[in-house]
């Protein structure tokens, strides 16, 4: 077993002396310093509300302690004794790095069952969590995600303790919101250092947390989103002149595909402290994955237009290191908005600013300022046009009665013609007005669910967002309400994120599917195709479905296609996830589809789209 190794001890003997052999004395640890005593206390260790040692005893002993345990030992004396609990489905495993932490004057509590998790931080109330990697049932990536979508657990240390020797899978591990990474075996002295440095930094840091004008991102050193939207929410308020910036780094999908997610993340942290710096003393904000948001307050349209000017320059000019023998400079594209302006509240102004920076991309020097869309822009004239929803049925190869579609988005003119989804979204994107869109969208689709549920009929729909959309918090707090006021069945609705959003939005895609999936909404990833990073991104969100790209369709006629069909559909099946094929027009693409194990089939073959929803499932034969 690839672990701390515990004590060696017969299999067979009864519960209570192995639990007494697997609590060794008092300071045991001590036998792996280079200045250990020549005799070591002979008492076994207690439990953890025991009486503390006599005053004599204790500061002898601290004398010859390392750092790190006499750090410890002063918090049995001054301050609390450091809380550890650890989840660890292995009892032997858990018992003895509970001993390891108990000799060096912690308090360290172990709690075996995933599901029980919440509930024991809650009730222990720990400084830091010692987490196992793999369990069954729920593993520890997915548990910390969960502990992670409570504000009050937001900066609780998690540190990851685990056999795994996948090199990659420790930015996995930092990913899903962990802050350290320690590998087995380990010396347990080194347990004890790096478990007692992380407590003793989060302790230092929860009197500054308090401080407002210290409410920074504990990684980036940015301040919060949250803090900075609540600055502009007051400067709305209070009437302060200014502007907001929002600064979108180019190409950023090519960049994470090049270098993976690790070497993206810092390179994104390395520009957010460079654009802080253009932005100094203003605030800036990493917004989202490849996104930022500035507010400058008391500046003209003159100076807005060169502090723009110089967020974007200070991209351009930096070399920033990627690898150890290879940089690269940015470019982006600066949007900004006049505050207060006549914007009702801050998502109104951010709405902006992002229309802006999206005309900036189509400017030779990148930056553009805000300007209100005129009444006959045709961006407006397609969302006043009237919202319709078509549908195309998804049918099970192996049959089943569930009625699921997936819908689809068209407006129609005032002439009668209908404009499809590819240019509808654009449109609604460039007039500011995606997330009014959406909204349009999916109060649509849970009319229906509802309507359904009531009547008796099982029904899923497949609907498609935009990630600017689901990137926004008031968003998801809208989406929850709704289905809860509807009383609908979240697992009725699911919840398409295309495969290129995903990727460059993947952190703040997976905070808005994590808030969903309490109220039981599904996601499928669509458009997908094989890749390190895309296939990354299997294990980062809480997907319960794939949808393979449109070109595999041909692999029937392409054995090189046929291959990576095959293989994407085993991965996604071990993985828990079922597959979509789809744009499946005629039996040999079906038959392809079939023989390399997909769940269910989409296409014209099945049937086209449509405006009802009386597809006979009951009787779909392939």
């Amino acid at each position: 077993m690839s672990a701390i190794e515990p004590t060696s001890r017969p299999q067979d003997e009864p519960l209570r002396s192995r639990l007494r052999a697997e609590k060794p004395p008092s300071h045991y640890w001590r036998r792996w310093t280079d200045d250990a005593p020549a005799e070591e206390p002979a008492t076994t260790l207690a439990a953890k509300d025991a009486p503390a040692p006599e005053t004599d005893t204790a500061d002898e002993n601290a004398a010859t302690m390392p750092a790190a345990a006499k750090d410890t030992r002063k918090h049995e004396t001054g301050e609390a004794p450091f809380r550890i609990l650890i989840v660890e489905d292995d009892r032997g495993q858990a018992l003895f790095a509970q001993s390891v932490l108990h000799g060096a004057g912690m308090q360290a509590e172990v709690e075996m069952a995933p599901d029980a998790v919440i509930e024991a931080i809650g009730r222990f109330k720990p400084d830091l969590v010692l987490m196992d990697l793999h369990m069954p049932g729920r593993d520890g990536m997915s548990l910390t995600m969960q502990i992670r979508q409570r504000p009050e657990l937001l900066h609780l240390p998690i540190v990851f303790l685990t056999g795994d020797p996948d090199p990659e899978r420790e930015y996995e591990v930092l990913e899903s919101g962990a802050d350290d990474f320690l590998t087995k075996p380990i010396r347990p002295r080194h347990l004890i250092a790096a478990v007692s440095n992380r407590i003793q930094r989060s302790r230092q840091r929860v009197p500054l947390a308090a401080a407002p004008q210290l409410t920074l991102n504990p990684e980036t050193g940015l301040p919060t989103r949250a803090y900075l939207m609540l600055q502009l929410g007051n400067a709305l308020e209070e009437q302060t002149p200014g502007g907001l910036f929002f600064v979108e780094i180019s190409g950023t999908l090519g960049l994470r595909e090049r270098y993976g997610y690790a070497n993206f993340e810092n390179l994104m942290a390395a520009a957010g402290r460079e654009l802080a710096l253009a932005a100094a003393p203003h605030p800036l904000a990493r917004l989202n994955d490849n996104s930022f948001l500035a507010l400058a307050k008391d500046l003209d349209a003159d100076s807005m237009a060169a502090f723009a000017r110089k967020l974007r320059e200070r991209l351009g000019q930096h070399d920033f290191p990627v690898r150890a023998d290879e940089t690269l400079r940015l470019a982006g594209a600066v949007g900004y908005a006049e505050v207060p302006h006549t914007f009702s509240d801050t998502g109104s102004a951010l709405e902006a600013t992002e229309r802006a920076a999206l005309l900036a991309r189509q400017q030779s020097e990148g930056i553009a300022a805000y300007t209100p869309p005129a009444a006959n822009e045709e961006g407006l004239s397609l969302l006043d046009a009237n919202l319709e929803l078509a549908y195309q049925p998804i049918v099970s190869v192996a049959g089943n009665n569930l009625a699921q579609y997936q819908v689809f988005l068209r407006m129609r003119q005032a002439d009668g013609t209908l404009v499809p989804a590819a240019q509808a979204v654009p449109a609604a994107e460039m007039a500011g007005r995606i997330v009014e869109l959406d909204r349009q969208v999916m109060e649509r689709v849970l009319d229906l669910l509802s309507q359904s549920q009531s009547e008796g009929r099982l029904l899923r729909l497949f609907v498609s967002q935009s990630p600017r959309s689901l990137a926004r918090e008031s968003f998801a707090d809208w989406l929850l309400q709704e289905i809860a006021a509807r009383g609908i069945e979240g697992t009725s609705l699911i919840i398409d994120l295309r495969l290129d959003d995903a990727l460059i939005h993947s952190v703040t895609l997976r905070q808005f599917c994590n808030r969903l999936m309490t109220a039981g909404v599904q996601f499928c990833l669509s458009q997908f195709e094989p890749g390190r990073e895309a296939e990354a991104l299997l294990t980062q969100l809480p997907l319960g479905y794939l949808r393979v790209a449109s070109r595999y369709a041909a692999a029937h006629n392409d054995p090189a296609l046929r291959d990576q069909l095959r293989g994407m559909i085993d991965l996604a099946h071990r993985m828990g996830l079922q597959v979509i094929g789809q744009q499946i027009e005629d039996p040999q693409a079906a038959a392809a589809m079939w023989m390399g194990g997909v769940d269910f089939i989409q296409g014209n073959l099945v049937q086209g789209v449509g405006s009802d929803l009386g597809f006979d499932f009951h009787n779909a034969v392939l």
